[in-house]
């Protein structure tokens, strides 16, 4: 498939989003209501919910407020049979816990700032360096490891749930009082909507991401290596090793070309780092505050298809390298490459690097946005 057609598909998909023949004509109207809400423990003495959405078609997701969290997502294959296709917890300690960010939306900052400082108005900040020496998705306590205030909505497209955190000034090192919000809505078009937004009283930095592991066979249907990927990126942003330190590069002739479909894979051995695999950050081609063709991922066996748009600059592409069986959840053990994520985002280490620092800066009377959506469909 060529990259304009591709474009073209994808564009249609963000338009019409419903699935291919096959599981469309298996999809039955339900008559469940379109959200509930459960209880999911507690937080010490704060209790913790979970809330279902279900669009027409049956798709299913389900979502706690801990962490503003996807916990499951429930589509169908060529056959119309749903599986769940994200990883995660049985219960709110394995998420408590966990140390992978299954599904959770990560911030102030989402990925990772070198040497977990930065320069900000003349005044140094320092942050807690959790992934040594770097800092990385907001520190120790970051917002996928608190609860969000959860309102469930009815809008035209379909269930929605807004989720709130106010985070305040000298939290993890960050200066001022952010209010966060994210607003998840499963579509009637079979799509996940993921909308952020963020305003603070004080110039701070702001980059948050969806951080949901994917494998669209479900999440126990064992490693995404034959996956098949198109990334709508001609460059990418390598570091030293993994934080990048603002070189920009193209991808052309390197194991990090995506531009034509091929399985996750096929060059994964080629990229070095330790553990091996992909954790890097693409260029995304386009204007870079514009909603648009970001990925589009295959399972050649279940005929799942996913394409994901966004209005961000880069997006995160992450093989799991680091799952190394100790994380379990939903009857599954999680083994390296048993999923992958697609985090749209600003540039990592952004505040680092002159030519893009203004990215993650967030003045009083601006709002920070992000808009991502994933399509589901199936294929022959």
């Amino acid at each position: 498939m060529s990259r304009l057609i591709w474009i073209a598909v994808v564009l249609g998909a963000i338009g019409v989003g419903a699935c291919s023949a096959p599981a469309a004509e298996q999809a039955k109207t339900v008559d469940k209501p379109p959200t509930t809400a459960a209880a999911f423990g507690k937080l010490g003495d704060t209790p913790v919910q979970i809330y279902t959405l279900t669009n027409k078609n049956g798709l299913v997701a389900r979502i706690t407020n801990y962490g503003a969290t996807l916990t499951e997502l429930h589509v169908p294959d060529r056959a119309g049979t749903l599986a769940d296709v994200v990883l995660g917890f049985d219960d709110l300690d394995g998420y408590r816990k966990g140390t992978a960010y299954f599904g959770a939306i990560v911030g102030r900052v989402a990925n990772r700032i070198m040497n977990a400082s930065f320069e900000l108005e003349g005044q140094r900040y320092s942050l807690a360096a959790n992934d040594r020496p770097h800092h990385l998705h907001g520190g120790r306590t970051g917002w996928d490891k608190v609860i969000w205030n959860a309102r469930p909505v009815d809008t035209a497209d379909g269930p929605a749930l807004e989720l709130i955190y106010v985070s305040k000034d000298g939290e993890e090192g960050y200066p001022g009082t952010v209010t966060a919000r994210t607003v998840y809505t499963l579509t009637n078009k079979n799509e996940l909507k993921v909308e952020m937004d963020a305003t603070t009283d004080k110039t701070t930095l702001v980059n948050m991401a969806h951080h949901s592991y994917w494998n669209l066979g479900g999440y126990n249907s064992g490693t995404i290596l034959d996956h098949e990927l198109m990334l709508n990126a001609d460059q990418y942003t390598p570091g030293t090793p993994m934080v990048p330190d603002g070189r920009v590069v193209s991808v052309k002739g390197t194991p990090f070309d995506f531009t034509s479909v091929k399985a996750v894979g096929r060059d994964l051995k080629q990229t070095g780092g330790k553990p091996i695999g992909y954790d890097h950050n693409f260029v995304v081609n386009g204007p870079p505050t514009q909603l648009r063709p970001v990925a589009r991922l295959r399972d050649p066996k279940s005929g799942r298809v996913m394409t994901v748009a966004a209005d961000q600059p880069g997006v995160q592409f992450y093989t799991g390298n680091f799952l190394d069986g100790s994380a379990k959840g939903k009857g599954a053990t999680y083994g390296q490459y048993a999923a992958l994520c697609l985090e749209t985002q600003k540039f990592p280490n952004a505040i680092n690097v002159p030519a893009w620092r203004d990215q993650v800066i967030l003045r009083p009377g601006q709002m920070y946005r992000h808009l991502m959506v994933h399509t589901f469909s199936v294929e022959p």
